[in-house]
C-alpha cells in the first residue's frame, strides 16, 4: 500500500474523508493497472500556484493544479498541488458542488499519473469521461 499524504500551503484543510480518498485513489489506480507509490497532495491559495506555475513551468497564470510526475513503471507517485481558489471559483462558474469539483481535480491529478493527457480537445473529452467514471467509483464506495 501506498503514501498518500494531504498537506495544506496557507490555507485551511478541506474537508475530505482522507481515508476514503485514499481507498478511492489507489481504487482508481489499480484500474489503470497501477500501484500507489508516494503521492502528495498540496492545497494552496491562487497565489501559491501561480509562484509554483512562474517558478517551476515558467507559466504566468492560475490553475486549479499542478502536477509534477516521479513515477516509475506502474508505481505512481507524484506532487499534486492544488489551488482551492481556484477550484472554487471554477465551481460556482460551471455551477457544480464544491466538493464534487474538489475531488474532480483531485483524482485528474492521478489520471495524470497513469498517462492521461488533456491537451487536445479529444484528449480532454476522454479525460472528463474518466474523471466522470472515477466520480461514481467514489459515490458507491461512501
Amino acid at each position: 500500500m501506498g503514501v498518500i499524504s494531504f498537506n495544506t500551503e496557507g490555507v485551511a484543510m478541506p474537508a475530505i474523508d482522507a481515508a476514503a480518498v485514499r481507498k478511492w485513489i489507489e481504487r482508481v489506480a489499480s484500474t489503470y493497472g497501477r500501484t500507489v507509490g508516494e503521492v502528495n497532495y498540496i492545497f494552496c491559495s491562487d497565489e501559491r500556484i501561480l509562484e509554483v506555475n512562474r517558478e517551476f513551468l515558467h507559466h504566468d497564470y492560475y490553475t486549479d493544479h499542478i502536477g509534477f510526475d516521479y513515477s516509475v513503471d506502474n508505481i505512481l507517485s507524484g506532487d499534486l498541488f492544488l489551488s482551492l481558489d481556484t477550484i472554487r471559483s471554477n465551481a460556482e462558474q460551471l455551477g457544480e458542488d464544491y466538493s464534487r469539483e474538489l475531488h474532480r481535480v483531485i483524482i485528474h491529478g492521478i489520471l495524470h499519473l497513469v498517462g492521461l493527457k488533456d491537451k487536445t480537445p479529444e484528449e480532454e473529452v476522454l479525460m472528463r469521461r474518466a474523471e466522470d467514471r472515477a466520480l461514481t467509483l467514489l459515490c458507491r464506495n461512501r
